[in-house]
């Protein structure tokens, strides 16, 4: 239930589709003569699309937390490396049978990198297909096709393909791998994702060292005005809206014990 009520949530609220429903509310009420709530609906509709568009506010939103989970000096020993889900294109690669990176990628690359670092980690990939209105195929699923021919042995390679969300990611690889006291596990996912990411594996008693990728920000946007191109901007704000509404629906669903994990809890 909590996985389609967030995704039914985040349809409405995200900010393209925001824009849209408040433009056709505004419409609709300005066809039945109700002018006030055109207006407004059409200029609550602008100052989204306009903040989201032409300032720097989503990445002044996502720069804190990229920023929690500070890359640590890398271990000297590595038993094995978790890479969450997103890095490829579920869609492209179901139809083509390829290998397609997404925007976040970076999570794949860094794993094969680090797998060619530690010849003896064990590498989880974990990530099913969530989506409700497309056909893809899970990150799982597809990661043998990239990492192979990277260099990583496939009997290295343990895949979790059942997952849709993050709480699953974490449940269902502690349960595949039953990690060890003493072992030592990287978490590789997007750094604007660590603290979700980090406090759902604690929570599920598997202890990690948070390694983050796919960084959005450079940390020195400030505020401002056309910082940024249109498109990476809108994604930025998204990106930035949906980890914090995650944040917070995790932590009052009791899944995380905080709002905005950090290093200290």
């Amino acid at each position: 239930m909590f996985f389609l009520l967030s995704k039914v949530f985040w349809f409405f609220i995200q900010p393209l589709n925001l824009t849209i429903f408040l433009l056709l509310a505004g419409l609709i009420a300005g066809l039945i003569g109700r002018r006030r709530l055109a207006v407004t609906g059409s200029v609550l509709a602008f100052l989204i699309l306009a903040l989201s568009t032409w300032t720097s506010l989503g990445a002044m939103m996502l720069d804190p937390l990229e920023e929690r989970f500070p890359r640590p000096p890398l271990p000297q020993r590595i038993d094995g490396i978790v890479v969450l889900g997103g890095g490829f294109e579920g869609a492209i690669n179901f139809a083509r049978g390829g290998y397609e990176l997404s925007s976040s990628g970076d999570r794949m690359v860094e794993t094969a990198i680090l797998a060619r670092r530690f010849p003896q980690a064990k590498v989880v990939v974990s990530g099913g297909h969530g989506s409700f209105f497309i056909d893809a195929e899970g990150d799982a699923d597809t990661a043998s096709r990239l990492l192979v021919p990277l260099g990583v042995s496939a009997d290295r390679i343990v895949l979790e393909d059942k997952s849709r969300n993050t709480y699953e990611n974490a449940v269902f690889s502690r349960k595949l791998v039953d990690p060890k006291p003493g072992e030592t596990w990287l978490l590789v996912t997007s750094a604007f994702h660590m603290p979700r990411a980090k406090a759902l594996f604690d929570k599920a008693g598997f202890p990690t060292v948070p390694w983050p990728v796919d960084y959005h920000t450079s940390g020195k946007e400030g505020v401002g005005l056309f910082r940024d191109n249109a498109i990476d901007s809108v994604q930025n704000t998204t990106i930035a809206l949906r980890e914090r509404i995650g944040l917070f629906a995790y932590w009052l669903s009791g899944r995380i014990d905080q709002p905005f994990p950090g290093p200290g809890g």
